[in-house]
């Protein structure tokens, strides 16, 4: 009885040290699975994101001059600009 549990024992064991390494690369590699989809996610909607700008700064011009007065600093002919500094600030 004795040597039956103890061959039970080491038999179990050995599968343990076969399978237990592959499990845990297994593991690891669905872990790095679920972080890839995530930054796919995350890329597909940035360039959704983009797609749109693009398609509103090719078709509507207001759009297009709200992106070049924020960003460029653009004015229209004719138009002062005024800077409002806060006090104390040079």
């Amino acid at each position: 009885m004795l040597k039956n549990a103890l061959s039970l024992f080491v038999i179990t064991v050995a599968i343990l040290a076969v399978f237990l390494p592959s499990y845990a690369t297994m593991q690891d590699l669905k872990r790095k699975n679920r972080e890839y989809a995530q930054k796919i996610a995350d890329l597909e909607a940035r360039n959704k994101k983009f797609e749109e700008e693009r398609h509103l700064l090719q078709t509507d011009p207001d759009y297009v001059e709200k992106v070049g007065r924020e960003t460029m600093g653009l004015i229209r002919p004719g138009e002062t600009v005024y800077k409002i500094v806060p006090a104390g600030q040079k």
